[in-house]
């Protein structure tokens, strides 16, 4: 069993490990797709998905600021009508790309996150997020998965226990907000 002071040592070496130019990527896309007024996608299963939905809270209004506009954001696990609809009629698999293909735009950002790396319906996301013209980000752990290569950015949490890949995701996305409200 692992003890508190352990998990924490264990989850702040994660931290440390983790590639900040990566996240500093991510902040610039992001800022870019508010100039821009582009739209933003944020999209997990199960842990990830509160994650996705704490990021979009997070950026939504975590990132107001006098003066500039304000990010338009959505999260792709929170309409649970339409995912069950949609994970009914067409299968599980395409319950984020089904959402996206009626709301996506050539030039908006999909941000898919998975702590495996390989959720089926994440990886058919970011596909269809790429060839529709969106910018993709991925957030994920172990060795990255197969979305690590899925994506144009990345940022892996180098570890091996879930639950501390979910903790160090939901750093990365207040550190992005954060970097976000303060440029």
């Amino acid at each position: 069993m692992t003890s508190i002071p352990d998990y924490c040592s264990q989850v702040a070496d994660v931290l440390t490990a983790l590639p900040l130019e990566s996240i500093a990527r991510i902040v610039e896309i992001l800022a870019g797709a508010r100039r821009e007024g582009r739209q933003v996608f944020i999209l997990g299963n199960g842990g990830s998905a509160a994650t996705a939905s704490h990021f979009c809270c997070d950026l939504s209004k975590g990132t107001i600021q006098p003066g500039k506009s304000r990010f338009r954001v959505i999260g792709l696990a929170d309409n649970m009508a339409l995912f069950s609809a949609l994970a009914n009629d067409w299968g599980y698999e395409r319950v984020f790309d089904g959402q996206l293909e009626a709301l996506a735009q050539a030039g908006d950002v999909a941000i898919g996150i998975s702590a495996s790396g390989n959720s089926p319906n994440v990886l058919r996301a970011m596909q269809f997020a790429h060839e529709q013209g969106l910018t993709t980000i991925g957030l994920t752990g172990f060795a990255g998965g197969k979305l690590k290569d899925a994506v144009d950015v990345c940022v892996v949490a180098p570890c091996d226990c879930m639950e501390q890949i979910e903790d160090v995701h939901l750093v990365i996305e207040h550190a992005i907000c954060t970097a976000l409200r303060e440029a």
